[in-house]
């Protein structure tokens, strides 16, 4: 019989959720909906010090702003819970004495500078391999160079001490990854990884093996940061007795900075002027404020596809994909194997794509709420109206009240250049006559009104460019917008000769 599949998202709590690990939960996510599995959401919160307050709560926000919502975890619970790792510490030491009783584990109790020392010493002997390992362990202060009395004195001492993995002395340790391929690292190359701590808790590698082993995950799907542990998580998965029913690793590259030339990070994001964060973040100790995609105008699902496609080809000639189409075509071997450089006006591509499917009266209930803050009433105007001559032009939501500030508000001030070029002696009086013909207009329309402005100026002999510009001027203050056919049709007759005679008043 074939195993369910379950994965897991498995962030600390330490900080806002790098648009990294936004990826990593989306082909989490993804790889689990394809297969009608189920996607965990684990709180991998061992390292306490590193705790920082609204993070776990930050972290459930962005995974349901993008849609990927967890059907098991700390909200939604399950059989497999608890699912924060600081609630199952009870679990871990049993597992931690297991190996210890096989000796394939071992208490060492070196202190800080004892350790430093170490690295030291062996730093100065150029030795390119500074960790403690089978070689450097017979040195330290540990269960195999003090006697066993010594060692069971020091822990009813309550002695400081860490529980280490003991890896084999000479032993190569192979896997295959279902995206990077096959691995092979020597014991000698490895260190004896912390498993446990005096404070009772455990570290990362400890209780991720033991947790996605009870929590029966079939695939676990990270970062490439861990394709150097994960030897160590292999030895733990055989130590365990639990070999046979190990999970697949699939190691995702990173993102990269938009040159290429190392991993994305906020201080890029800030020097380069993008987030590097799915949604705003404010440091509960500093106050220091993060930007988010959301906050910066994205749609959810326009941010989603954008990062799904860096790293990942959905071998066919398409771009644009719901997250319903992204489920049955999505798969881990179509992953790349390099990293992927981050490329910030492709993000504003998508979200423009998005935008241009949005209806103009889904657009306009999300600018409403912009008008609103600047104290115009939207019933006032036909904003959807006034959306459709400009949407093709716009990216972001925030982006029409530039676009489109005119329809709402008559200018104070009139585009001195233009003025220079285009403002001439007979320009008023040109002016004064286009106003005086739009307010006989039965229909005003921009056929309509362009016809008859046309007609005229054909009939005075002025010139078109000079008196459309200078038109144009008077409704916007400047050379920004559509057709000023369509401008004036929507302002309506009166505003638009309103808006005429004050051009024709302040400029003269």
């Amino acid at each position: 019989m074939t195993k369910r599949v379950r994965v897991r998202f498995a962030p600390s709590p330490t900080g806002p959720l790098h648009i990294g690990g936004v990826r990593t939960a989306i082909f989490n996510y993804l790889f689990a909906k394809k297969h009608d599995g189920d996607f965990v959401l684990r709180i991998e919160d061992t390292d306490q010090t590193r705790y920082v307050p609204g993070t776990e709560e930050y972290i459930i926000q962005a995974l349901h702003w993008l849609g990927i919502d967890p059907n098991e975890g700390i909200e939604q619970g399950g059989k497999f819970g608890p699912y924060r790792q600081s609630e199952r510490k009870t679990i871990y030491k049993q597992y931690a004495d297991q190996l210890i009783k096989n000796g394939q584990a071992y208490y060492a109790f070196d202190t800080p500078d004892e350790l430093d020392l170490m690295r030291d010493r062996l730093k100065d002997e150029k030795n390119p391999i500074q960790q403690y390992n089978a070689i450097t362990r017979i040195a330290m202060k540990n269960s195999f160079t003090l006697s066993s009395q010594n060692v069971a004195e020091k822990l009813a001492n309550n002695d400081p001490y860490v529980i280490r993995l003991k890896l084999p002395d000479d032993e190569i340790i192979t896997f295959n990854d279902t995206v990077l391929g096959e691995f092979n690292f020597h014991s000698s190359q490895l260190d004896d990884k912390i498993l446990f701590k005096s404070d009772g808790m455990p570290t990362y590698h400890l209780a991720n093996v033991v947790d996605d082993h009870l929590m029966q995950i079939t695939h676990v799907i990270r970062g490439s940061e861990w394709t150097n542990s994960t030897p160590s998580h292999i030895l733990l998965y055989r130590y365990l007795g639990w070999e046979n029913e190990m999970p697949l690793f699939s190691h995702m590259p990173l993102l990269l900075k938009p040159d290429g030339k190392g991993k994305l990070s906020k201080r890029d994001g800030d020097r380069l002027g993008f987030p590097v964060f799915p949604l705003e973040w404010i440091n509960p100790e500093t106050n220091e404020k993060a930007s988010g995609y959301r906050e910066a105008g994205y749609f959810p699902e326009a941010f989603l596809n954008f990062l799904v496609l860096l790293g990942w080809n959905p071998g066919i000639n398409q771009e644009i994909f719901t997250k319903e189409e992204l489920i049955p075509l999505f798969s881990l071997d179509r992953i790349g194997k390099s990293g992927s450089k981050f490329d910030q006006e492709k993000a504003k591509w998508f979200n423009h794509q998005y935008l241009q499917q949005k209806s103009a009266e889904e657009i306009a209930s999300a600018f409403s709420i912009i008008l609103i803050t600047k104290g115009i009433k939207p019933e006032n105007f036909p904003v959807g109206k006034i959306i459709e001559l400009v949407k093709d032009r716009a990216t972001f939501i925030a982006d029409f009240w530039d676009l489109t500030y005119y329809f709402f508000q008559a200018p104070t001030s009139y585009d001195p250049q233009i003025i220079k070029k285009r403002w001439k002696e007979n320009t008023p009086q040109i002016l004064e006559g286009i106003a005086q013909l739009l307010s006989t207009l039965k229909e005003f329309t921009p056929i309509v009104i362009e016809g008859a402005i046309k007609q005229q100026i054909e009939e005075t002999q002025n010139n078109i460019g000079q008196v459309l510009n200078t038109l144009r001027l008077s409704l916007v203050g400047s050379s920004q917008g559509p057709s000023v056919f369509e401008i004036a049709a929507i302002l309506t007759a009166d505003e638009t000769v309103r808006r005429i005679r004050k051009a024709i008043e302040q400029i003269n």
